[in-house]
């Protein structure tokens, strides 16, 4: 099969990734092998493959391959494996495998599991023409929902989805969310389910026009404002929702909240001084658990959330990563195979 490897990381314009030739891997015991027709491209594919996470040993294993919103069909069924059959229509998100027994996975926060294997970081994902897959991690699509569309809700989705759960918005109150693309345009479609209302703080223009085609009542430039201090101006907002790798704007983010708001976070940043007696709470979020990806899966085939996709050939995941980095991406790219 034809695949993208990783096997040195490196800049993104130093093409480190390699179209290359390798077997077709065999499903194991509880696990079925896909026939990948989608697979988004994301801002931690973006970082692993430039080498941003060496330090905090991802990649797992090299060489690697990379990709974990993965759409496809089962091409073969592991021993074990009946309730699946050859070509049913599935995908999987970055929780490849847990243990399944520990108190984060026997309490529905499974994506914490100390065990877990990441698709595309410590098992081979989705930049290739077949993926392995864990059966128990593995969901069947609607068919209301298109391959490409389906992709991203298996990252960008399950991870606005439980960022906005953890949010708690309610009817008449405000959300800023920090950094709209791949999963922030996302999160404005699960908050607008809420009732709240929405402000969308961002760098580039493309991408304050698509927060408002999703509903944002108000959109700031953090270009040309500190977005913190127009925000405080208005007495804050009840919660802010932080998916911009970005430092300055969390610490924006976090001046913008109103005293005991929450701020929701989605990346690595710094959080810096941090004013105790404002009584404000600083959540991280990740992914989300099987649980929660089938509630996405059920709203996307309702109609109520849509992904916006850019889609590229495999032989231009390279040109799809290099947008991305410079924020010519509207919203996702997905490879299509």
């Amino acid at each position: 099969m034809r695949a993208q490897l990783l096997k040195t990381p490196g800049p993104i314009e130093s093409k480190p990734l390699t179209l290359t030739e390798v077997p077709v891997p065999k499903p194991g015991p509880g696990e079925v092998l896909i026939r990948v027709t989608a697979c988004g491209v994301c801002r931690s594919n973006l970082h692993m493959i430039e080498g941003d996470w060496v330090a905090n040993g991802v990649p797992g294993k090299s060489p690697i391959i990379p990709g974990h919103e993965v759409v496809g069909r089962i091409a073969e069924l592991g021993p074990g494996v009946s309730w699946f059959k050859p070509d049913d229509r599935v995908g999987i998100q970055p929780l490849w495998s847990t243990c399944g027994h520990c108190e984060f996975c026997l309490t529905a926060r499974e994506q914490m599991c100390n065990s877990a294997q990441i698709t595309g970081e410590s098992v081979d994902g989705g930049y290739a023409e077949f993926v392995v897959a864990n059966a128990l991690h593995t969901y069947a699509i609607p068919d209301s929902i298109s391959d490409a569309e389906a992709a991203p809700l298996f990252c960008p989705g399950v991870t606005a989805f439980g960022a906005v759960h953890k949010a708690q918005l309610e009817p008449g109150q405000t959300m800023a969310l920090f950094g709209v693309g791949g999963v922030g345009h996302m999160v404005l479609q699960f908050a607008a389910l809420t009732g709240a209302d929405m402000i969308a703080v961002a760098r580039g223009e493309n991408h304050l026009k698509l927060a408002e085609r999703l509903g944002a009542v108000r959109t700031i430039n953090s270009t040309d404002v500190d977005a913190g201090k127009e925000l405080a101006k208005d007495g804050g907002v009840d919660v802010a929702i932080v998916f911009a790798p970005s430092t300055p704007m969390l610490r924006q983010a976090i001046a913008g909240t109103k005293k005991g708001g929450k701020i929701i976070v989605g990346t690595f940043t710094d959080v810096g001084p941090f004013f105790f007696p404002h009584q404000k709470q600083i959540i991280g979020s990740v992914i989300g658990s099987r649980w929660e990806m089938n509630d996405v899966l059920k709203i996307a085939a309702s109609g109520k959330v849509k992904s916006i996709v850019e889609t590229f050939p495999l032989e231009a995941t390279d040109e799809a990563l290099r947008q991305l980095k410079a924020g010519e991406i509207e919203a996702r790219a997905v490879l299509t195979m």
